[in-house]
């Protein structure tokens, strides 16, 4: 096949289109990646908003459908974001790569200084991504199932009013583990360990880790650790039939689904996992470090290395 028969490359740009840095990077993406002869697609909105006199610029509603038959979507901005753009990509899988522009940025791969750097390495795919496992998340009353969703982050059982205490069973694979009287429940990723998970005192895992968390939040109970189970694990989350407050769901901090006392809410691996662009090959605990501006002056391990690859020393 000659190169002028390939298929045309198309990439979508998402945007925090309500900041001004945002938008001028977006612009600049936009312009560069056209330049480049590859094809663009944004969201009308934020198309709108950006205002690009670009020829051919293809706009679409926000929707499961607006990342099909893209290359890689472009997400400009935080990690509020970038989970907004999982939310269009879950179902086609089109990988994401995010530019940071907030303040930690745990789910992004480039920084707002290093945009020519991003540009080049997708004009030339010099890129790869890996997949991040997700949650289903499945909500019950009475037996029936009443509403189906997923997060790549977490899933957080809380309660609706802030003077009332949640009362809840927890259960693990088919068999009730404790009760407690707390403010709420996360059932997590490895990826979202260093969000809501994180804040509630539960552990870091690493992202190549397959497994699933529920950390209870302010629980009242002898034991109520933060938990790490199977990716094959069913976690299960069950109110209080008589418990005096309702509860409500949240899923990423963007999507919520009221809790009556007696509804059972089960968490599983996703079907569907979200991938996610690496352009870099940084271990983990480099990220960690650079995001939380962890302290490791001291560190002598490179050095030691080093030595003992020289034969040590000698006497």
């Amino acid at each position: 096949m000659n190169e002028s028969d390939a298929p045309q490359r198309r990439i979508l740009v998402l945007a925090h289109t309500g900041r001004d840095e945002a938008r001028a990077v977006a612009t600049q993406f936009c312009k560069a990646l056209h330049q480049h002869g590859i094809a663009l697609r944004l969201l009308k909105d934020e198309a709108a908003e950006l205002a690009l006199d670009l020829p051919g610029v293809e706009t679409v509603e926000p929707s499961p459908d607006a990342t099909e038959g893209c290359e890689l979507a472009v997400v400009i901005g935080g990690d509020g974001t970038i989970l907004r753009a999982a939310e269009l990509a879950h179902d086609s899988g089109t990988p994401l790569l995010g530019v940071n522009l907030g303040h930690v940025g745990f789910l992004a791969e480039a920084e707002s200084d290093d945009v020519e750097f991003t540009i080049d390495a997708i004009v030339h795919k010099r890129y790869t991504s890996e997949e991040r496992l997700t949650i289903d998340v499945s909500v019950f009353r009475d037996g029936e199932l009443v509403t189906s969703t997923w997060a790549l982050n977490e899933a957080s059982v809380e309660k609706a009013a802030r003077e009332r205490m949640l009362e809840v069973v927890v259960e693990v694979d088919g068999r009730p583990l404790s009760r407690w009287g707390c403010d709420g429940v996360v059932c997590a990723t490895p990826t979202g360990s260093t969000a809501y998970n994180f804040s509630a005192g539960g552990p870091v895992v690493w992202p190549g880790v397959e497994a699933l968390l529920m950390v209870p939040i302010s629980a009242h109970a002898l034991f109520a650790r933060p938990m790490v189970v199977a990716p094959t694990s069913v976690l299960a989350v069950e109110v209080i039939a008589r418990t005096d407050g309702a509860g409500v769901l949240w899923c990423d901090g963007r999507r919520t689904v009221d809790l009556p006392p007696g509804a059972r809410i089960e968490v599983r691996r996703g079907r569907s996992p979200v991938r996610l662009v690496r352009l870099h090959q940084a271990p983990f605990t480099d990220r960690l470090v650079a995001k939380f501006d962890l302290p490791v002056a001291g560190w002598r391990g490179a050095a030691e290395r080093r030595r003992r690859n020289n034969g040590g020393d000698h006497a």
